[in-house]
């Protein structure tokens, strides 16, 4: 994997040969599976050599995951270990709500003789990693042919709501990572000051995250079924019960035409279309917009590019503004896991 010029990344460490054949170790740690990769740095980038999948619930800390993915895979005297967690590092220490986990980098010092431990959150660690993205991972729904120079904002929902964005300093790009996806949600319409006060009642402060994550799917979902009385297939409510929701859904609504799946998407997409102007706006992202996670990926296919685009460019006073900024949805699924240890293998010199 080598760096695309499209994402040009502050990395300091690439023009140091000693940063060049490196081992690393890659961890993107998320709720449902945390995934390892074994790495070589070379000629600017990243060659990765193992690749393993963990189920996160059946371990009891990040620590036995790496022994195991370390004997496993008989690894010896790996360099450097670069980490992303879904939530914010503070003094080089998470502790991830949706994890259970209490992480310290001096700790995993102790237990591992590693010469530098890194870890960031997983959005910035995404970030870094999309630099390592090939133009066919990136599928444009609207563009004037180019990313433009500016600040580049990162929208990605799947178990949470990832916000993240890079600062252009005039050269270069800077991933940063924010806790964006913790803002509150705002209603529009009547029906949706409805389906505000639902979750009101079950969450008391309703954020984004809310509604943009696979918990906030299933939130449009069950609103559209209990409070607009929207027909449930019985032989629907098994499927989703008992399978994958976000994926049991878009089946439903693609190849069953069932109509209460295919207003939650269209739901789901009008919100996700109005937090990417509010990104956007905030970031004043007229680099672009990148759009990934694990939901807008699954559903691809559904995404109708020009209603979404008409839904994101509606603005008070920025209208022009926001139809300047180019918008791609990332195809790949492990930007974090090699944005982690791209960052590990060249962010110092």
């Amino acid at each position: 994997m080598i760096l695309n010029p499209k994402f040009p990344l502050y990395l300091p460490g690439v023009k140091n040969g000693s940063n060049d054949n490196v081992s690393i170790i890659g961890a993107n740690l998320r709720e449902d599976i945390t995934t390892l990769g074994y790495f070589v740095s070379s000629n600017g980038g990243l060659e990765i050599k193992i690749q393993n999948n963990y189920p996160t619930k059946d371990y009891t800390s990040f620590t036995e995951i790496l022994k195991k993915f370390v004997q496993d895979n008989q690894l010896e005297n790996t360099k450097r270990l670069g980490i992303a967690v879904p939530g914010p590092v503070l003094d080089g220490k998470s502790s991830p709500a949706r994890l259970g986990w209490n992480l310290d980098i001096e700790e995993l010092k102790k237990d591992f003789d590693f010469e530098r431990i890194d870890m960031l959150n997983d959005q910035e660690a995404s970030a870094y990693g999309m630099a390592l993205l090939e133009d066919s991972d990136l599928d444009p729904i609207y563009t004037s042919g180019h990313l433009e120079k500016g600040n580049v904002a990162i929208l990605a929902p799947g178990n949470g709501l990832g916000e993240a964005g890079y600062f252009f300093d005039g050269k270069y790009l800077r991933p940063f990572a924010t806790e964006g996806g913790h803002s509150e949600f705002s209603p529009r319409t009547n029906v949706e000051v409805e389906f505000y006060q639902f979750l009101n009642n079950l969450y008391g402060i309703v954020s984004w995250e809310n509604v943009l994550s696979k918990g906030g799917l299933f939130n449009i979902y069950r609103f559209l079924r209990d409070v607009k009385r929207h027909p449930e297939p019985e032989w629907l409510s098994d499927r989703l019960a008992n399978g994958n929701f976000a994926e049991e859904l878009y089946k439903a609504a693609v190849e069953e035409d069932v109509l209460i799946c295919k207003i939650a998407l269209d739901t789901f997409l009008e919100f996700l279309a109005r937090e990417a102007n509010n990104l956007a706006l905030k970031l004043k992202a007229t680099g672009g917009l990148l759009i990934s996670g694990d939901i807008p990926q699954a559903i691809r296919e559904y995404i109708n590019k020009d209603k979404f685009y008409e839904k994101y460019k509606i603005s008070d006073k920025m209208e022009e503004m926001l139809k300047s900024i180019p918008i791609y949805l990332i195809k790949q699924n492990y930007t974090a896991l090699n944005g982690a240890a791209l960052y590990s293998a060249y962010i110092q010199e």
